[in-house]
C-alpha cells in the first residue's frame, strides 16, 4: 500500500471517529492501530495527532474492559 493510501485511510478513520459514540470508537480502535503499524512497517512518518488518537482509543478500550469488573 502506498504512503498516500495509508494517509488517506488514516484520515478516513479520523473523520469517522470525529464526534463518534463510545461503541464506534471501540469498534474502530483496531483499525487505527493497524494503520499505524503498517505506516511504521513501511517507514512512513506517523503524525502525532494519529498517535494521540490511537492512545486515546486504547485508553477507551481499557476503561470499557474494566467497567465490567465487579468491585
Amino acid at each position: 500500500m502506498s504512503t498516500m493510501n495509508l494517509y488517506s485511510e488514516a484520515e478516513h478513520l479520523e473523520q469517522k471517529l470525529q464526534n463518534a459514540c463510545l461503541e464506534t470508537r471501540l469498534a474502530l480502535q483496531p483499525s487505527v492501530t493497524n494503520v499505524i503499524a503498517r505506516m511504521r512497517q513501511q517507514g512512513v512518518h506517523v503524525p502525532s495527532r494519529l498517535r494521540r488518537l490511537d492512545a486515546a482509543l486504547c485508553e477507551d478500550v481499557m476503561e470499557a474492559h474494566f467497567d465490567n469488573m465487579p468491585i
